[in-house]
């Protein structure tokens, strides 16, 4: 006869292979699923870091065509000192030359004297593009106007040397709220908040700009005067100036008409909106673009021409004859 210890010996031996193979199709979906997760992991982090190594190179590249830098924190761009933009200066031909190259800004040109130079000290908000931005330009000349039939008759500016360079500092508010705020010493002071659509009525600047002295303080608040601006737009503390721009008080350019403003918003609306889709999976700014290297070239090409544009300086070349 068989003892009962044997028994239970082969009941334990049966039992033991059922339990094993009972956790088996337990564990194996487990372990099936961990690999998944985990090739899915790496694939994803090697296509990250891809897009890491793309990102520096996108940037530098809009940095080095554009003459604007990076700033991650506000997620902007903004103007360099020695932008090549610098070497133009600036003149009306400028402006009138912006809304055809899909830049639909209000402009603001304050004009005064000061120290035996003509100044202009210029403001601007609005649509570049893809793009919603505002910009501060300081320039001044020694020099008498200019006439060039055909081309461009009125007065020529350089663009503030280091001496002349005065601090700004702005906040550009979309319906009251915050998109971004600059402030430097500087002579164009700028930002650009790529993929973001705005009317250049929906915008506002409060803007602070520092002068060198009373003198020069008074000479840029009678131009104000002048140009139309109440008590409740502007404030003087000292030698600092706040202005409140909102709606232009200057005439627009000729270019800029309804129907050709409405035609251009749509386009550049339609690019914005075609941006945020394609970009919309992406964390930052230098991956979204890194993305649109690949994917959307032809709104890569775009960002590399966003805000001022060497074609918006093409009327330079017959200027520059004229001051050599």
């Amino acid at each position: 006869m068989l003892s009962n210890n044997y028994g239970i010996m082969v009941l334990a031996t049966v039992k033991q292979p059922t339990t094993l193979i009972a956790l088996m199709y337990i564990l194996l979906p487990i372990l099936l699923l961990s690999a998944v997760v985990a090739t899915i992991f790496i694939v994803k982090r090697k296509h990250l870091n891809q897009d890491e190594g793309i990102d520096q190179d996108a940037i530098e590249n809009i940095v080095e065509r554009t003459g604007y830098a990076y700033d991650a924190k506000q997620d902007i761009f903004y103007s360099t000192k020695d932008a090549w933009q610098r070497k133009y200066g600036f003149c009306r031909l400028y402006d009138e030359a912006a809304a055809p190259l899909s830049m639909i800004v209000d402009s603001e040109p304050i004009h005064f004297e000061y120290q035996n130079k003509r100044w202009l000290i210029e403001l601007w908000k609005g649509q570049y593009g893809m793009t919603t931005g505002a910009e501060v330009g300081v320039y001044n000349t020694e020099g008498s106007d200019l006439n060039i039939p055909g081309v461009f008759n009125g007065i020529f500016y350089n663009c503030a040397d280091d001496n002349d360079q005065l601090f700004i500092s702005y906040s550009l508010r979309k319906y009251g709220t915050v998109l971004f705020s600059r402030e430097d010493k500087h002579w164009w002071l700028t930002g650009f908040m790529l993929g973001v659509f705005t009317e250049p009525s929906e915008l506002m600047m409060d803007v602070r700009i520092t002068f060198k002295d009373s003198e020069m303080c008074n000479a840029f608040k009678n131009a104000l005067k002048q140009k139309g601006y109440l008590e409740h737009e502007y404030n003087i503390t000292n030698n600092v100036v706040s202005i409140l721009f909102n709606r232009p008080h200057s005439p627009q350019p000729l270019t800029r008409t309804e129907p050709t403003d409405w035609i251009t918003q749509r386009k550049n609306q339609m690019l914005c909106e075609e941006y945020q889709k394609l970009t919309g999976g992406y964390a930052t700014t230098p991956e979204k673009i890194a993305s649109l290297k690949k994917k959307a070239p032809h709104l890569y090409n775009l960002i590399l021409h966003m805000g001022r544009q060497k074609l918006n300086y093409k009327g330079y070349k017959a200027i520059e004859r004229r001051l050599l």
